[in-house]
């Protein structure tokens, strides 16, 4: 059964161009390394402009805890918490069907 993830962030204002351009990298290694990831797709909210949602799906929880564990992502992790203006909301989803 296939996962979704969508994780919602709040970035700093004046930060989203920083925030867009590492997380593009980002996705590029995501969607080279990582055959178990059939989606990860950053978007960004038309009401609040400091607001970016990351849906991500993948394949099976194992695939999800390579993601976690992989240098690029964790190398990501402090250029994240130089955008970002608070904790991210994340939210775990069953495919269905």
């Amino acid at each position: 059964m296939t996962i979704g993830i969508i994780a919602t962030l709040k970035i700093q204002d004046g930060k989203g161009a920083e925030f867009e351009a590492f997380f593009g990298e980002l996705a590029k290694q995501v969607r080279a390394n990582e055959p178990g990831n059939l989606a990860y797709q950053l978007t960004k909210s038309r009401t609040e402009p400091n607001t970016y949602k990351v849906m991500e799906l993948y394949t099976d929880q194992a695939a999800i805890t390579h993601h976690g564990g992989t240098d690029y992502f964790k190398a990501a992790g402090p250029k994240f918490g130089a955008v970002l203006a608070g904790r991210p909301e994340i939210e775990q989803l069953d495919g269905v069907g």
